[in-house]
């Protein structure tokens, strides 16, 4: 339960609390990002503390594991900005920063298991017995755990999309259509026996229509919730319909080759990690 209450803190911290100006200038907020994940990680210990360990144990229980999370929360994003800043923002390196975001992401979350091991004494064994078949975690946890699987399923998943998809130019537009308008004006000239003089003017306009980003972001949330449920009740087919209304909605964007690459990758990523999910949720829970 404790580790499944820090892992929670953290990402609450990373993703909730965390705004996008703190995300665009890691290094300038730095600080107030450790303070948020200081406060969220001394709370759930506190906590921890008070009704289940005794006050004696302050150092192993409380003091050890809180400086141990925090500062190697520090200096895994200090290595990460090293990482990300000679990265440039292209498609061609989108697999590389999203490689980077998942290592930090595991690294944090191995310190925080590294920590409860050292200083509270949670063997791996018990850790792993989760994920044994018919094993029981118990209504609190399991409580727990669909909360962080659902925030995994949205914010989480969500961020990871946005640095596979990365910049397309049209990523913030929606395709309408392409038209053409030709007009000839001609004008008669002195010289009768040389016909008129004619002009041909051609016009061709792409329409686009800008894009509601919350919009979207909502309806992608609720794609990969409805993905995690159906997967937990093994409603495969009916995963389909999901792809299936999409598709119909964006048709008339199909037209530019770019957006419909750019809708397919981001559906099959959302797809993918919506299934991957819900096979974990069920794997635990039942």
């Amino acid at each position: 339960m404790l580790i499944l209450c820090l892992l929670l803190a953290h990402l609450i911290a990373d993703f909730y609390l965390q705004t996008d100006d703190m995300v665009l200038e890691k290094l300038k907020y730095i600080k107030k990002h450790i303070a948020h994940h200081f406060l969220m990680t001394g709370f759930i210990l506190g906590g921890f503390l008070i009704f289940h360990f005794k006050p004696s144990y302050i150092l192993n229980y409380f003091v050890f594991p809180l400086i141990f999370i925090v500062v190697s929360h520090f200096f895994i994003d200090l290595l990460k900005m090293k990482l990300f800043d000679p990265i440039k923002i292209s498609n061609e390196e989108n697999l590389k920063r999203l490689s980077f975001f998942l290592l930090d992401q595991i690294l944090h979350f191995g310190m925080i298991i590294l920590a409860c091991h050292l200083f509270i004494g949670i063997s791996f064994r018990k850790i792993l017995e989760v994920f044994d078949e018919g094993s029981k975690i118990g209504t609190v946890n399991a409580g727990i755990f669909i909360v962080i699987i659902v925030i995994l399923t949205t914010s989480v998943s969500g961020h990871v999309i946005r640095i596979l998809l990365g910049s397309l130019p049209n990523q913030l537009l929606s395709f309408e259509g392409k038209y053409s308008f030709k007009t000839d004006r001609q004008e008669p000239i002195a010289n009768k026996s040389m016909g008129k003089k004619g002009l041909t003017e051609e016009y061709h306009y792409t329409i686009f229509s800008k894009h509601d980003l919350s919009r979207g972001k909502l309806i992608g949330y609720i794609e990969r919730l409805l993905v995690l449920v159906l997967t937990f009740y093994s409603a495969y087919p009916a995963i389909g319909f999901i792809v299936a209304a999409k598709s119909i909605a964006r048709f008339k964007q199909m037209d530019d080759r770019d957006w419909a690459e750019y809708f397919l990758l981001g559906t099959l990523t959302s797809m993918f990690i919506g299934i991957s999910l819900g096979v974990v949720l069920r794997e635990v829970l039942t």
